[in-house]
This record gives C-alpha cells, structure tokens and sequence, in this order.
C-alpha cells in the first residue's frame, strides 16, 4: 500500500463514504422517507461527518485501558473525514478528526473492503495454524462460497484488531488501537513531529543520520524481540510497513502476525523479515547481518 501524503497535505475527500449517515430520500408522493434510526440532528452534518461510533461498541470493540488522551468518549462527538492516508490493494486508509465543543483528536481508520471490492487476497501461508471459532465459516473458508469470501474480509480486520491490541498491552510501538466496528479499524493517528497534520514518513523514504540510524535498528530489534517472546512474527515486516515518527518507530500493517509454533513456514517468513529489514539498514551504512538477527530471534522464541 502506498502512502499519498507522506510530505504534502492531505487530499480532500470530494465523495461522501459508504460509511456515512444515509440523507433523506422522497417517496412517490413527495413525502420523505428517513433512515430507521434517523433523528433531526442529522441534518446538522456535513456529507463527510458521521455521529462517533463509540457509544455503541462493546467492551472487547474498544481498545485496551487505561485509555489515552485520544480516545473520546462523548456521545455527542462528531467524526469528520478530512482526507485519505493510504490507499491499498485491501483496505484503505482515511484520516478522521474526531471532535467535541473542547475536544478533538486526528484517527487513522483503516477500512477493509469486501470480498468483491478487493484487489489483492493474502497467501494461506500466513493463516496456517489459526482456527475459525464457527463450524459454519470453517467450511465456507474451505468451499470459498460467497459468504466464506465475506468472512475472509471480516477476519483480516478482526485479526489485525486482535493483533493490535495484543501488540501495545505488551509495550510493542505500534499505533494505539481506539475501536473496531464492522471492517473498520480507528487507531492512532502516527504524525510527523516536524510536520504538524502530516503522516509520519515510512521508514524507506528516510534517510536518518548515523545515530539516528543505530537508534532505528536498536528499536526494531526490540519489537522483532518482543513479537518473537509472544510467539509471533510480523511475517510481512518491511521498510514500507514501518512509520519513522522522529526518532520513534512504529511497526504497522499487522493482520498477518504469523504463529511461530502453529505455522510450518513460520521461520521462512521470519528470514524474511529479518533479510528485508537488513538490507535497507546496510544500504543506509549501518551493516547488520539477517542470517544472526534470525539466530537471536528463533532463541528468543524457544
């Protein structure tokens, strides 16, 4: 997936999103028809503003507590799209300023498309190892009905979700997640500290100084440790899936956290990782090796 505004401002949205609230429509005889759950504040929102979500979600569709200071919890809170992030072959992502009379927060949300919407579906490698909690989507998964290609979408956003969480409870940097709601994921919004209201560069498109650089690698080997005590590997882990916020790194991208004990191509995908992020740490002067990262790593899982 490709940043669209990595150094530049947002691109404003000029289409209302399917996840807006429905406007007024008029029957046969002039009379107009309202949505079953539409009140007259409604038409007190722009065509890119929706009510927050939050005050309908369950304890488990919320991030994890303490909450931060980004997470808004009044009822009466307004999310209005400002523009897109990301846009990518399964879910794009779109930038949300979530706001009260005396409060407001920037979200990243990350919505996942459907099953005939998307461009890209993810290799069985990475699910290998995950069990399906219902007998009923196990075999439409294994038939690859119509309805096991829609909970092929649902899952990637609950698993990326599940991860997300898991990930930050253990102090892993990753962006806090705020909620999910269907195939829509809210997190933290991950700025460039020099460039207020702009996204955080990924780490390919930068080109940090030699201290800068060591610090980089010494954050990554860090979270790679950390994904690897858990049991983990990010499995799809690249310079173009890590946002370089500063002196900060933040790991994203993760629906296809790999199981390094219920996965047999686990420690491919591990090598993988471990050759992917090597290669641009040398070619920025810094010279690491992925056949030792790899050594450490599987150590640490065992």
């Amino acid at each position: 997936m490709k940043y669209s505004a990595e150094q530049q401002p947002f691109e404003k949205t000029r289409k209302s999103s399917k996840h807006h609230l429905p406007r007024p429509e008029t029957n046969y005889f002039g009379a107009q028809l309202r949505p079953a759950d539409w009140n007259v504040l409604d038409d007190s929102l722009g065509e890119n503003q929706r009510w927050s979500t939050w005050p309908d979600l369950e304890k488990l569709m919320r991030g994890p507590t303490p909450y931060p200071e980004l997470v808004i919890e009044d009822a009466a809170a307004i999310d209005t799209e400002l523009g897109v992030l990301k846009t990518g072959k399964e879910a794009d992502v779109f930038l949300i300023e979530r706001a009260t009379d005396s409060r407001s927060a920037l979200l990243a949300a990350k919505r996942y498309r459907s099953a005939d919407q998307r461009l890209f579906h993810r290799s069985t490698a990475y699910t290998e190892g995950r069990s399906v909690r219902r007998s009923r989507d196990a075999r439409a998964l294994a038939k690859g009905s119509s309805y096991g290609r829609e909970v092929e979408a649902t899952s990637w956003a609950n698993a990326e979700w599940t991860y997300l969480r898991m990930a930050y409870e253990n102090g892993i940097a990753v962006p806090y997640p705020v909620q999910i709601c269907g195939n829509e994921i809210l997190m933290e919004f991950i700025a460039d500290p020099e460039n207020p209201g702009v996204a955080a560069p990924r780490l390919q498109a930068t080109h940090p100084s030699p201290e800068q650089l060591q610090g980089y690698w010494d954050q990554l080997v860090e979270a790679m440790s950390s994904f690897a005590r858990m049991g983990f590997a990010h499995g799809d882990l690249s310079p173009y899936n890590v946002l370089a916020a500063g002196d900060r790194l933040v790991i994203i991208d993760l629906p296809q956290l790999v199981d390094l004990a219920g996965n047999f191509q686990a420690a491919e995908l591990l090598a993988r990782d471990c050759r992917n992020m090597c290669a641009w740490f040398t070619s920025r002067g810094l010279e690491v090796d992925d056949g030792h990262l790899l050594s450490e790593l599987l150590a640490t899982a065992w």
